[in-house]
């Protein structure tokens, strides 16, 4: 095998893995067939991409392009290894993201690549950093507004950026609600959307431009919010305020709460006392 295909996340319709392939140029291409569309956005590493829709060369920060039961082969003969972050969506998925990207219409990727682009590089930017954090949870928005992005730009559609309507408002503010009520549980994005009665990448579009954020993001702020809180008011253990809050791990409890309250959890819940807490840099702890 040259190459080994890790599953990051998984949904109803979608899934995405984290693929890195070992081939070099004495390693024959041999034919493959996408099960479903495919958008891979290479991390690392170059290669040749030959699919129905042509030929491409393979860098880092491009988005390799895959049309669902189509065949394709990859060659090395440029140079050895690469690295993918890999976005699979049924064909039925597929089509509800379509639907919610202006303009785009055609179900197929008349392209076999979109090269290193300005525009997306902060996306997968966040893509890449997700898959370092192994932050399974954002994951589901990340794939949606990835494939909306490649859809976007393959077929030239245009954003027109209207204001969400009365009936657009009235959604979110009802996902608001389910998220505040069951924020220490698994929310999906398509729980949220399938009981709005839209498709998830339109669901997303208008959570953003009605709350200021994604729905994930909302749900950390939510979780993060009553964890502060417990810690100011109670002297319960920092592992089981994380874990009741939603938290499946302290380390991604500490890291989050650390990034967003600026202090670690032990530290803010001693600041509530009035103590100042002083933590000597790094490297003269280390000397300590």
């Amino acid at each position: 095998m040259t190459a080994t295909t890790r599953t990051l996340a998984s949904g109803p319709g979608w899934h995405v893995a984290d693929v890195i392939c070992t081939a070099g140029a004495g390693d024959r291409p041999f034919e493959e067939a996408h099960r479903d569309f495919c958008i891979a956005a290479v991390t690392s590493g170059t290669f040749r991409y030959r699919a129905q829709q042509g030929t491409g060369m393979m860098a880092p920060g491009a988005l390799l392009l895959g049309n669902s039961g189509t065949c394709y082969e990859c060659g090395h003969e440029h140079g050895s290894g690469d690295r993918c972050l890999s976005f699979h969506f049924k064909p039925v998925y597929m089509e509800r993201i379509i639907a919610g990207v202006p303009g785009a219409s055609t179900l197929a990727f008349e392209a076999p690549r979109l090269p290193p682009l300005p525009a997306l590089a902060p996306l997968l930017a966040e893509a890449e950093a997700a898959r370092e954090m192994a932050d399974k949870g954002a994951f589901e928005e990340l794939s949606l507004r990835i494939a909306a992005a490649a859809v976007a730009t393959v077929s030239g559609a245009t954003s027109t950026r209207r204001g969400p309507s009365r009936r657009d408002q009235k959604r979110v503010a009802e996902a608001v609600r389910r998220i505040e009520l069951d924020a220490d549980g698994p929310v999906s994005l398509s729980t949220l959307a399938d009981e709005t009665a839209t498709s998830p990448y339109h669901f997303l579009r208008i959570f953003r431009q009605v709350a200021g954020m994604t729905p994930y993001q909302f749900l950390l702020k939510t979780r993060l919010h009553r964890a502060a809180l417990r810690l100011r008011l109670s002297a319960d253990a920092i592992s089981a305020i994380a874990f009741d809050a939603g938290f499946n791990d302290m380390s991604t409890f500490n890291r989050r709460f650390r990034r967003v309250m600026g202090q670690t959890p032990g530290d803010y819940r001693a600041s509530r006392s009035g103590r100042i807490v002083i933590r000597a840099p790094k490297a003269r702890r280390d000397a300590l």
